[in-house]
């Protein structure tokens, strides 16, 4: 990850459409996908222990734990079981848990709207956050530096110490929230707000202290243009300056970060879903590494994967409709 991610930098047109453009970005976004595939399953591959250790009976032997290995196909080449799981996905079957005998899916399905609450409740928070933290880093045009290091300072704090602060705070100091977010079995996080509130915090403050870092950089060069300066030279207003005039070229990058924040927050989950008791995807990947239910884990790294591409891709069309060589761009000129 770059210290900060450039402005879209439209330019002339040069030809290229913005149709052949969304065409590679689709078609790069299939390759990450599959190089993700090949990543998640190396990196389960290769953990130590198997799910017949954890199925077989205390005191079992050797040759029983092979044996049960053996009936979980947990015995046949790496090759072979990559290829069935792939299979399985590109037919929408993830398999069923080597713990449980419970399909993959409707386990993934049980805890995914959970997780789909604070992942969306913690963009909603860090987003428009993220771009007004940068917006000022890069407009503070003495201090841009500082004001950059000060932001990444603050976002390298480990998001279990932001959430036991803010667990601290207002829970133990304040008393205005739950220390846990524990749900009762089969019951929507919409139905307790309260709950979501220092699961969302936790995660929503460092992703949008970092993501404004990066943004920083592309608001000081879409800042620096030559028609920004021209549009306040005449005059203009600068709500109108910042909209018409520098928003257009932050966007793309900003829908960029945001795409790869969205990740990264489902990453971080497993922190704050563990530290709260919140029965989301995370706690479901923690206890499925504990006990190696690897098509478990497969399934909800994968869907990670898939939330950060598929968010890139959207930037990249993003960036396709904005950039004048494909097509679609604002013009510097007023």
């Amino acid at each position: 990850m770059p210290d900060t991610v450039k402005a879209a930098a439209p330019s002339p047109s040069s030809g290229g459409g913005a149709a052949r453009a969304a065409a590679l970005a689709a078609a790069r976004t299939g390759l990450l996908l599959a190089a993700a595939s090949i990543a998640v399953f190396a990196a389960t591959d290769v953990l130590p222990g198997d799910a017949a250790w954890t199925r077989a009976a205390p005191g079992a032997t050797e040759e029983q734990v092979a044996e049960l290995r053996a009936q979980l196909g947990l015995d046949r080449p790496a090759w072979r079981r990559y290829a069935d799981w792939v299979g399985g996905l590109l037919t929408g079957d993830a398999g069923t848990s080597l713990v449980n005998g419970r399909p993959v899916a409707d386990a993934v399905a049980q805890r995914a709207a959970a997780t789909a609450a604070l992942v969306a409740g913690a963009l909603a928070v860090a987003a428009p956050l993220m771009l007004a933290l940068g917006w000022w880093a890069g407009a503070a045009r003495r201090v841009r530096a500082a004001a950059t290091a000060v932001l990444t300072g603050a976002a390298a704090v480990p998001t279990a110490v932001a959430a036991s602060g803010l667990a601290a705070l207002l829970s133990g100091t304040l008393g205005l929230l739950p220390a846990v977010s524990l749900l009762a079995p089969g019951a929507s996080p919409l139905d307790s707000p309260e709950l979501l509130v220092l699961p969302v915090l936790s995660v929503a403050l460092p992703t949008a202290l970092f993501g404004a870092g990066l943004l920083s950089g592309a608001v000081a060069d879409a800042l620096r243009r030559p028609h920004v300066a021209d549009a306040r030279r005449r005059g203009r207003p600068a709500w109108a300056v910042a909209c018409v005039d520098v928003l257009p070229f932050v966007l793309a990058p900003f829908v960029r970060v945001v795409a790869v924040s969205a990740g990264g927050l489902v990453a971080a989950t497993t922190v704050v879903e563990t530290l709260f008791g919140y029965p989301g995807l995370g706690s479901l990947l923690v206890s499925a590494v504990a006990t190696r239910d690897v098509p478990v884990v497969q399934a909800v790294a994968m869907l990670a994967a898939l939330v950060v591409l598929a968010g890139l891709l959207a930037a990249d069309l993003v960036a396709a409709a904005v950039d004048p060589r494909r097509g679609g761009a604002p013009r510097e000129a007023r």
